[in-house]
């Protein structure tokens, strides 16, 4: 018996379809698996670190980080989103704070790493994210994210399946526009402005795109569940490809 969808975010409930919860599930491995690749070679150990999370939804990415080891702040714009991070938390002991990634309410040079999650590809004030995100790490701290490249192939998925093709759509109209999306390089310079000095880009992607869109059409319909995503969609790091609609990428600030 298939449910009728309503496309919410930062929300939970059996109709609920929550794009960005979604999206959090399906990159986490990913993201985890990128991080580990950016503290070796940094050679960064995460015992007695901080870390921030920017745009941390339901916490998923910042107990992720927990997990390996640092004292982390998970950052998210929404009060919705932070009381269901809250009520997940599973007894990790991280401090949850509901602020803007433009004008975050956190201490200067507090942080040895800001993860930057769900951000960068829906803000249209990209330098005040990243001139927010240089002034809460400490000098030689890494700034690490993951978004979305403005290619044909990402606005085909972004702004059309994602968010108006009937049998895929899991995210609210307008939430992603083609302004919002940045190639690499454009990054790289936005970083720089910002005081951080961009070091990598890491393509990733499903292992195979017709998994993506059978997922997506199945949580639409209720025959998949959020917890059934992840090995589904199935995300894979492609160092050396060319990103054709998400990257990963990290900077240091500079000291």
């Amino acid at each position: 018996m298939t449910t009728t969808p309503h496309i919410a975010v930062d929300s939970a409930g059996p109709t609920i379809v929550d794009g960005r919860h979604i999206r959090a599930l399906t990159f986490h491995s990913v993201r985890l698996e990128y991080l580990g690749h950016v503290l070796a070679e940094l050679r960064h150990a995460p015992a007695d670190s901080r870390a921030l999370v920017i745009g941390s939804g339901r916490g998923l990415p910042a107990r992720g980080l927990a997990q390996l080891g640092f004292e982390v702040v998970a950052a998210d714009p929404s009060p919705a989103a932070t009381a269901l991070a809250r009520d997940t938390d599973d007894g990790l002991g991280l401090t949850y704070v509901t602020t803007p990634a433009e004008q975050l309410a956190l201490p200067d040079a507090s942080f040895d790493l800001v993860y930057c999650a769900d951000t960068l590809e829906i803000t249209d004030r990209l330098d005040a994210v990243l001139a927010e995100a240089a002034r809460v790490l400490r000098p030689g701290g890494a700034f690490v994210y993951d978004t979305v490249n403005r290619t044909p192939v990402s606005r085909l998925i972004y702004l059309g399946a994602f968010q108006r093709f009937p049998g895929t759509r899991i995210m609210p109209r307008d939430r992603y526009a083609a302004h919002r999306l940045r190639r690499p390089a454009e990054l790289a310079e936005a970083l720089d402005r910002a005081g951080l000095a961009a070091r990598d880009v890491s393509a990733f992607k499903p292992r195979d795109v017709r998994s993506l869109v059978r997922a997506t059409r199945g949580r639409r319909r209720g025959t998949v569940t959020d917890e059934q995503l992840p090995a589904l969609v199935d995300m894979v790091l492609e160092p050396e490809g060319s990103p054709v609609v998400t990257y990963l990428g990290y900077a240091v600030r500079r000291i």
